[in-house]
């Protein structure tokens, strides 16, 4: 396949500065294709790739594009919201309507089941894997962020949400990372707690999809296809502009090294070129 190199224009500005300080040039040039409908991606530390289709079938790649396994078996409690992979051994399939989370283990096999409902958590709005192999949950009914363990026992809650902030909120995203834990909420933008439950950030960045935590950086995408990058460090934020459009683009996922785009035939992988 020929390849085909795309051009982001970068643009650095402080969060609190309307214009730009400086530009730059980065390369992306296309490394591979995974040809395919599918309606969901997911890349784990290892670089391994998870596919799902709309029949809710999982599939899992290694980092050559080699099939490793395949789970037909993810159908009972219907379509599958979100997949957490961020711990290979052990991965999260999340089903959002039947407040339910299967876990698999490598080889894409159920290791157990867990119906929240049974615990008290009646609708569950966003699930998450914890740093200590146990579960992030909020509890859109109580508002609160609760971490559970495997036999749905409550090992942490924050406050009710409403009690907190004036503005209703309401995560479609959580991530564990780097000794925080991220919401995110797309009409209000990100909250920040410790492991102990106690807001740390809180950064107004709304209207964002596809959203990562890398290190101390927080990325999204907005409908013009453009990155943001947010450090919390620095509170500078850094908006790559996209000049090539990829057409009928899904989803995006940025590594280290990669940017995985998922378009209508398939998943585009590309280098960014140092």
């Amino acid at each position: 396949m020929a390849r085909i190199i795309f051009i982001f224009w970068l643009i650095l500005f402080n969060a609190d500065v309307s214009s730009a300080q400086f530009d730059t040039l980065i390369n992306l040039q296309q490394q591979n294709f995974i040809e395919g409908s599918y309606t969901n991606f997911y890349i784990d530390n290892l670089n391994n790739i998870y596919l799902l289709n709309k029949n809710n079938q999982l599939k899992k790649l290694n980092d050559k594009g080699d099939s490793v396994s395949v789970s037909n078996a993810l159908r009972k409690f219907g379509d599958i919201y979100s997949v957490d992979v961020s711990n290979p051994l052990k991965i999260l399939v999340y089903y959002k309507d039947f407040s339910s989370i299967i876990i698999l283990d490598r080889f894409l096999s159920t290791l157990n089941t867990i119906d929240l409902r049974k615990y008290g958590i009646l609708q569950s709005q966003a699930v998450a894997q914890s740093y200590d192999n146990n579960y992030w949950v909020f509890d859109a009914v109580e508002n609160k962020l609760k971490k559970i363990d495997d036999n749905g026992n409550i090992l942490l809650q924050t406050p009710d949400f409403r009690t907190i902030f004036t503005e209703s909120f309401s995560p479609e995203k959580i991530i564990d990372n780097n000794g925080f834990v991220y919401l995110y909420d797309t009409k209000n933008g990100w909250l920040i707690f410790d492991y102990y439950g106690a807001l740390k950030q809180n950064i107004p960045q709304a209207n964002l999809k596809n959203v990562q935590v890398i290190k101390h950086d927080l990325y999204g995408f907005d409908s013009a296809q453009n990155i943001h990058k947010y450090n919390t460090q620095t509170f500078k934020e850094t908006i790559y502009h996209v000049t090539t459009k990829i057409a009928g683009a899904i989803k995006f996922q940025l590594n280290a090294n990669n940017l995985f785009a998922l378009a209508n035939d398939g998943l585009y992988i590309f280098s960014i070129m140092r």
